[in-house]
């Protein structure tokens, strides 16, 4: 047995002996070279190792001749001698049907193997995902098998792999393809993923094109759908456009998208159904069908068939929307409650809405419950006693109110929740008044400045799910605020929460990205934001965002040509001039007054305006021309305009303010600029025309106590 402590064992003792006589052996014959006994290979090591490296000397042999020859292992000879005992041919010597066989004496040969990576094995698992979903058009396997991966920074491969496996299969693959990315948006794949996926496809058309002959104009229908369905934002293309080499596929398919499917007139409906839709329907169609069906249930009471219906829609990733749906039937019918509750439950525990549908369609009527509160006022009170009973029956994610409690939904301050209310009954007053003073007094009542820009958030909202005439009018209501109520600050803080919610708004307005940026836009123009904003609004928004999409789309708009006056019309126009078209055809109506001097035909042409948020830049005009030409008679026409209700308070006091900013700059063209200003300021004050102080640079100061 071998110690640690320095004893040898027999066997290394009979070793060492060995040795001690070769090397004596060696040392005495003349003719032995000393370069074959180096000392490092006769040396032992003490404990339980083997010997060192280099051929043991026990293996070297003396000839008759004098020679050396270095003898084979265990003895068995070289060149002239009988061999080892037993020992026959070299081939030979392991036989495998020997019964002492003993496969551990065979040699050993190193093979080479390939080292997998995490990226070649998330390759060849998605593979698999995308034949079986294409054998089943099971959307919700296929987004738990890849959530399961857990491998979300390569899920721009799936997206190319999918695309590119359904273009070389046919029309129902590739419509289940664009199902799929629909419904994996944002829940499985994020956008900036999806973005990335495409841009690979785009970059690999031309080998695409080699193996699939119309890989160009397919690769265009898939762009375009992408486009349609609101995954990729339309300023993908013209980004693509820069980065794609010149003589590529992928511009080709990038310049067909846009030319051949997206300026088409129309264009949605065709490119939604260019592979025949056999598994698609419009989010329309389907809000639609799902109503009918929850209308029919609660009717018939009849569960099994609900479900039936329910599963025939084949859109298992909407069913969220079911969910929602049937909330908000329960609500509106408290007798019907019990019956929704029935279908949802049964529907859990069938497995035909998953957990994290129900979860999101809970999810979404508690985004909702304001708006919904106006109809239903017990909606609030309803949902607070609905989830409890979903998650304590064990069919909705007992996670769900502590997550909406945390996103600040469920459980959100009340005095925010009573301004929530009260604003939406305001701006839904003005929708259909269009009185944009009595709107500022509503404002001004509420009193809570600090919930500026959640005004601007529900506006713009509910603009977005109305006609173009509410959209125009959203517009011209933030043009009016700005300054009057509304701060640079608040603008900007009121587009970012807009924009952070852009992907909950999107389910509801399948348009919201395009409609978003033309706000933004649209608020450039009038001079509401500069483009500066943009910048700062980007930089608040999280990281991979649509909303991030939303900005670079706003400033693509202003980029064209001609942008101003496009943008301006881009609700109809039915309100409003270009500022610039506006401020001319303000200073020719003055002019036309000052004049001829009629009162009754200035305050028409103000009028026919129609900007009446604008009309600051009437009173600063006419105060600026009456020092110009030293003829008080503007002064009438601002009291007729006054006292007709054509330009108020806020207006005057407003366009007082604009002068008082810009006495420094009046004062080189009008010396006594600041005496006739003090003048007219003092005329407007005893008229009641605006209020003992005035908005003059950024703080409510008198002027007059700066010019003494």
């Amino acid at each position: 047995m071998a110690s640690g402590e320095g004893f040898l064992t027999k066997d290394q003792r009979e070793q060492l002996k060995l040795a001690s006589e070769n090397t004596e052996l060696l040392a005495s014959s003349p003719k032995s070279p000393k370069s074959l006994l180096p000392d490092h290979q006769i040396r032992v090591i003490i404990g339980s190792k083997a010997p060192a490296v280099g051929f043991a000397v026990r293996h070297v042999r003396r000839s008759h001749s004098g020679k050396l020859i270095r003898v084979k292992k265990d003895g068995a000879g070289g060149k002239g001698t009988w061999g080892k005992l037993l020992d026959t041919d070299a081939d030979s010597r392991l036989d495998r049907n020997d019964p002492n066989y003993d496969s551990g004496e065979e040699p050993y040969q190193l093979v080479g193997a390939p080292v997998s990576t995490p990226f070649d094995d998330y390759k060849k698992v998605v593979v698999v995902i995308i034949e079986e979903y294409f054998s089943t058009c099971d959307v919700e396997t296929a987004a738990s098998d890849l959530r399961e991966l857990a491998a979300s920074d390569y899920h721009h491969y799936f997206v190319k792999r999918l695309v590119s496996m359904a273009m070389d299969r046919h029309d129902r693959e590739k419509e289940m393809a664009s199902v799929l990315l629909s419904a994996l948006y944002a829940d499985v794949i994020s956008p900036e993923q999806i973005r990335q996926g495409f841009a690979l496809l785009l970059d690999s058309a031309d080998d695409l094109a080699v193996d699939i002959p119309d890989a160009v104009d397919l690769l265009a229908l898939f762009v375009a759908r992408a486009v349609v369905d609101d995954i990729v934002p339309p300023a993908f293309l013209t980004r693509a456009k820069k980065t794609l080499p010149e003589a590529s596929k992928g511009l080709e398919a990038v310049q067909a998208a846009e030319k051949s499917y997206l300026s088409a007139p129309h264009h949605a409906e065709f490119v939604e159904r260019k592979w025949g839709g056999t598994t698609h329907i419009t989010v329309e169609e389907a809000k639609k069908k799902i109503g009918d069906i929850l209308s029919e249930y609660v009717e018939s009471g009849d569960t099994g068939e609900a479900c039936r219906c329910i599963r025939e829609l084949g859109l298992p990733f909407f069913h969220h929307e079911v969910v929602k749906r049937a909330l908000v039937v329960a609500m509106e019918k408290p007798a019907s409650r019990g019956l929704i509750l029935s279908l949802l439950r049964e529907a859990a525990e069938e497995g035909l809405i998953s957990s994290s549908q129900m979860s999101k369609g809970f999810g979404r009527l508690a985004e909702s419950l304001d708006d919904l509160s106006l109809d239903v006022p017990t909606a609030r009170d309803a949902f607070r006693s609905l989830a409890p009973k979903a998650v304590s029956e064990g069919w909705l994610d007992p996670s769900f109110p502590k997550a909406s409690t945390m996103a600040g939904e469920l459980e959100e301050d009340e005095e925010l929740r009573r301004f929530k209310e009260e604003v939406v009954a305001i701006i839904h007053e003005y929708f259909l008044s269009d009185d944009i003073p009595e709107l500022i007094r509503s404002l001004e009542d509420l009193n809570a400045p600090k919930y500026n820009p959640v005004f601007l958030k529900k506006l713009i909202t509910l603009a977005m799910d109305r006609k173009n005439h509410e959209k125009e009018m959203a517009s011209v209501l933030l043009s009016a605020l700005y300054t009057d109520v509304f701060s640079a600050e608040d603008i900007v803080n009121g587009f970012v929460m807009l924009l952070e919610s852009a992907d909950d708004i999107s389910i509801d307005i399948l348009d919201a990205s395009n409609e978003l940026a033309m706000f933004l836009a649209r608020a450039v123009i009038d001079d509401t934001l500069v483009p500066l904003n943009l910048e700062e609004i980007a930089s608040k928004l999280p990281p991979n965002c649509s909303g991030a999409e939303t900005v670079h789309m706003a400033k693509s708009l202003l980029s064209a040509r001609h942008a101003g006056e496009r943008i301006l019309r881009c609700w109809g126009g039915g309100t409003g001039w270009a500022v610039e078209d506006a401020k001319d055809k303000i200073t020719k109506l003055l002019e036309e007054f000052e004049s001829g001097g009629d009162v009754g035909e200035a305050c028409q042409c103000i009028r026919e305006l129609g900007m009446p948020f604008f009309n600051h830049e009437v009173v600063k005009k006419a105060l600026v021309m009456a020092m110009e030409k030293k003829n008080d008679r503007m002064l009438d026409l601002l009291q007729e305009c006054f006292g007709e209700g054509l330009i108020t308070i806020n207006q005057m006091t407003k366009g007082y303010g604009r002068v008082a900013d810009s006495l420094d700059d009046l004062a080189l063209d009008i010396p006594d600029a600041r005496e006739k200003f003090k003048v007219y300021y003092e005329h407007a004050r005893q008229s009641a025309w605006i209020g003992a102080s005035l908005s003059h640079g950024n703080s409510n100061v008198d002027p007059l106590k700066q010019f003494n």
